[in-house]
């Protein structure tokens, strides 16, 4: 039996829907319908969930609680870890439960919600990781000036920039989908509400003031993604020129996982969104949701803390406190 079973989509595109005013329920369909494979996806998708709260939540902890990591680049990484937690928690849970309940649905609003929530943290977190780039040029260019550019209020009101861009942008897009007359009926094919499948719902003739807010996205995170090449095309410079092998090593090491972060993040956002139609399925949209929103909060942690050695430290100090105040 395909995964994909159409027993679910038949049984939802059989509610059509005149307009969005008439739309109180969206069903989710991306997952199979036999009961193995749901929970499967269940168990699959908390393990994943779990590994994303541990690893998120001991960089959160390492950074509050040791000193040493009072740094800019450091305080940019307790935002990003932040803004992973809050991404994931916004499309995991609802699709387990969907999974381990048998069911498909999800009122308007909380599809409403659910969109707005996960648009504002992914365009805070491309925004926050442009800062971050930001923070390597400065550190890694400019040293001398590292403390006056990057002082605590500077770091603060970068990091509000940041998540203010994300709600901004998402306030666009929820008001500019959810504002559009459904005439496709209520079916996303989809394990959580996705702005490309809902729009597969919309009237033919209605959807452009949508497809107008995605071209000024892709607009201002084209100019951050120029804005992070041009940054690191200089750290490079200045770092093959160090004289000293031990000197490029620590650069690199400090740059390569913020480099592996955006190189994950914008490769798998723009073939979700940018994917030409010919090559688009049910299966290959929907792994494709997983590589750009589930993959990246649960691995961000281990990039970030497999060539950090201040990391690795601050979170064997923490476990080794935790585990002697167990002991007393």
């Amino acid at each position: 039996m395909n995964v994909f079973s159409s027993f679910g989509r038949t049984r939802a595109q059989k509610l059509q829907m005149p307009n969005s005013s008439s739309v109180s329920v969206f069903f989710l369909l991306g997952f199979a319908d036999t009961r193995e494979l749901q929970l499967l996806h269940f168990g699959l998708f908390l393990g994943i969930y779990l590994a994303a709260l541990l690893g998120n939540g001991l960089i959160l902890t390492a950074v509050a609680c040791d000193h040493r990591l009072h740094t800019p680049m450091y305080f940019f990484l307790l935002n990003l870890a932040l803004l992973d937690l809050g991404s994931i928690s916004t499309t995991l849970p609802k699709a387990m439960a969907n999974s381990l309940w048998d069911t498909r649905a999800i009122t308007y609003e909380g599809c409403a919600a659910q969109v707005f929530l996960f648009v504002s943290l992914s365009g805070a977190e491309f925004s926050l990781l442009t800062v971050m780039a930001y923070d390597r040029y400065v550190a890694i260019c400019k040293p001398l000036h590292y403390g006056s550019l990057l002082g605590r209020r500077a770091c603060a009101k970068m990091a509000a920039a940041a998540w203010g861009s994300g709600v901004l942008d998402a306030v666009l897009h929820t008001a500019n989908t959810f504002s559009l007359p459904l005439c496709q009926g209520n079916a996303l094919d989809q394990f959580f509400c996705e702005i490309p499948q809902i729009l597969k719902l919309s009237c033919s003739d209605s959807y452009l003031r949508e497809v107008g807010a995605l071209v000024f996205s892709i607009s201002l995170v084209f100019s951050c993604f120029v804005f992070i090449v041009v940054s690191y095309m200089q750290i490079f410079r200045v770092v093959l020129r160090m004289p000293s092998e031990q000197g490029r090593h620590k650069a690199f090491a400090t740059c390569l996982p913020h480099l592996t972060v955006v190189s994950l993040f914008v490769s798998t956002g723009m073939f979700a969104y940018l994917k030409p139609p010919s090559i688009s399925s049910l299966s290959l949209d929907l792994v494709v949701a997983v590589l750009y929103s589930v993959v990246p909060p649960a691995v961000n942690p281990l990039i970030y803390s497999m060539r950090n050695q201040e990391l690795k430290d601050a979170v064997k100090k923490l476990f080794l406190f935790l585990l002697l105040k167990h002991e007393y």
